[in-house]
């Protein structure tokens, strides 16, 4: 239910089939993340760049993870990052390039029990049917999926502090914290992305708490 109901995002931050839609079906991955309210009707990556911002904000702001979770758990939005911003690139080809990493990294974390099984490949393939990818698109796609697990390959395309941050949040939104090689494989990203215990704990803190997104402002 929670992939066919995010099947339609095809919008957010980045806007085209990839960031949009693909990044929407694989927040959905596992079942087992939960954003309050209408967090994803944003779409993928308008989700993203949010709770990746919050956290970084507040992390920078000397903010204790309790602090961040309280305020997740009380529903208060997280705001999209600014236009122009690491986190929210300006120009088309940075978002499709920051678009494909934070797919690469969903990718990665859903192999990180062993494998992506048949029925998820299935579902991936299905909506790729029903979007609008181009075959370079869909090429990426299916390459990410059949590529061996490579944590420094997802950490590598990391090139500022912003974007490791949100690399790491999109990990943590596709993982089953159950799941105890999950765990292990977000431990390892984090080492490889360097980032500090502190700010990983504020990821946690936001995505866990059940962050409600404030939508996109409107261009017009």
């Amino acid at each position: 239910a929670a992939r066919n109901a995010l099947g339609g995002n095809l919008g957010g931050i980045g806007g085209g089939a990839i960031a949009g839609g693909l990044a929407a079906l694989l927040l959905g991955s596992k079942g087992g993340r939960k954003l309050a309210g209408n967090a994803l009707a944003y779409g993928g990556m308008a989700v993203l760049g949010a709770l990746a911002y919050r956290a970084y904000q507040n992390y920078q702001a000397g903010k204790s993870p309790a602090e961040t979770a309280s305020a997740a758990s009380a529903g208060v939005p997280a705001l999209p990052p600014p236009r122009g911003t690491a986190f929210n690139p300006s120009g088309e080809a940075a978002q499709q390039t920051l678009a494909k990493s934070l797919l690469r990294a969903m990718i990665a974390a859903a192999k990180a029990d062993g494998h992506i099984d048949a029925k998820e490949q299935a579902q991936i393939f299905a909506q790729m049917d029903q979007l609008a990818l181009t075959a370079e698109e869909k090429a990426f796609v299916i390459d990410e999926l059949r590529a061996p697990l490579d944590v420094d390959a997802v950490a590598g395309s990391a090139k500022s502090p912003e974007e490791a941050a949100e690399i790491y949040a999109a990990s943590l939104l596709a993982i089953d914290l159950d799941n105890a090689a999950e765990r292990g494989y977000l431990g390892m990203l984090a080492a490889r992305l360097k980032l500090d215990e502190k700010l990983v704990a504020h990821f946690h803190a936001t995505i866990e708490g059940g962050a409600e997104t404030s939508p996109p402002a409107s261009s017009g």
